[in-house]
């Protein structure tokens, strides 16, 4: 069968659409389907067309739609596409009104979803390898890693804010992963490492070495507004990095209503507060990593793969 796979054009690398459609191309194409990962919106002769964005694709679904009307269109919705867009933007409510299935990257994104197309609507978690190689902790400094590129709706700087109001005599130092992505984000980046001896701004880093930074960090941070489900959650839990994350839908369909480790959007005191914890407290830190491992089953591949094989058959095509 053949798949197209239409994902926002992005510049860098590790930009989670991206990582997204990457990923299902690879288990797609061990199914046996030859899949094309795009950013081309002109639509093309295909079984398939998978658009990730319902907004940013929103022009490429039309056309599809119009073109081929009888090819099954699957959107994946993304955070800003579940809560903001189809809110309000004529274009994302579009593509929810073309698409013949919609997903969600977490059971909980099904909520958001206006009641009249939660029947078409399927929940898929993204899924991750654990590393080869467990990486040892840095033995001197007591490492939290933030990834993502800088863009106002990440918050990107909250971790770097709150390692500000940490004691002197904490060891946290805060690595922060990600491409600046206006002159803005690179001149605010540049002036929180001269200010700040705890962060390190590192850019945009492969994916290989991105996963290594992950998989050697005591903590990964989530300061997310939005997300429509963190493939960066999946990553660390599967590699034993346990999460702190703001209290959003997006990370509570991941991590659990139950889980310790939530703090309200911009508080930094809270996110401070809880970095201290982390550090000093080992009871704590135990609970956290622990509910992490437990849940490290739920994003095994096997279940992404199964979870696609069943959206597929759903569509009358397996």
């Amino acid at each position: 069968m053949k798949i197209r796979c239409l994902t926002p054009n992005f510049k860098y690398g590790t930009g989670g659409n991206l990582v997204t459609s990457q990923r299902w191309s690879e288990l797609l194409k061990a199914m046996g389907h030859d899949v094309q990962v795009t950013s081309d919106s002109t639509p093309k002769a295909c079984d398939l067309l998978i658009a990730l964005h319902a907004r940013k694709n929103a022009v490429g679904i039309k056309r599809m739609a119009k073109q081929f009307p009888d090819v099954p269109i699957v959107v994946v919705l993304t955070g800003t596409d579940l809560y903001r867009d189809i809110a309000g933007n004529q274009a994302a409510q579009q593509s929810l009104e073309l698409a013949t299935r919609l997903v969600v990257l977490q059971p909980f994104g099904v909520h958001a979803v206006p009641d009249e197309y939660q029947n078409k609507t399927v929940a898929i978690l993204q899924s991750a390898k654990p590393p080869k190689v467990f990486r040892k902790p840095l033995k001197h400094n007591f490492e939290v890693t933030v990834i993502g590129n800088l863009r106002p709706v990440k918050d990107p700087f909250r971790t770097a804010m709150a390692s500000r109001r940490l004691p002197d005599a904490s060891r946290i130092v805060v690595t922060h992963i990600g491409a600046a992505l206006t002159p803005s984000m690179n001149t605010r980046a540049n002036r929180e490492e001269l200010i700040n001896r705890r962060y390190t701004w590192r850019g945009s880093l492969t994916r290989h070495l991105t996963l290594k930074a992950i998989a050697r960090s005591r903590l990964l941070v989530v300061s997310s507004k939005m997300e429509g489900g963190a493939n960066v959650i999946s990553e660390a839990i599967v590699a034993g990095t346990p999460v702190l994350s703001t209290h959003i839908s997006g990370s509570l369909g991941m991590l659990g209503k139950d889980y310790p480790g939530y703090f309200p959007i911009g508080d930094t005191a809270a996110l401070a507060a809880l970095l201290w914890q982390a550090e000093t407290d080992t009871n704590f830190y135990k609970q956290l990593r622990n509910h992490c491992l437990k849940r490290a089953k739920m994003f095994h591949p096997d279940k992404e793969r199964k979870s696609l094989k069943q959206l597929l058959a759903g569509l009358g095509l397996a």
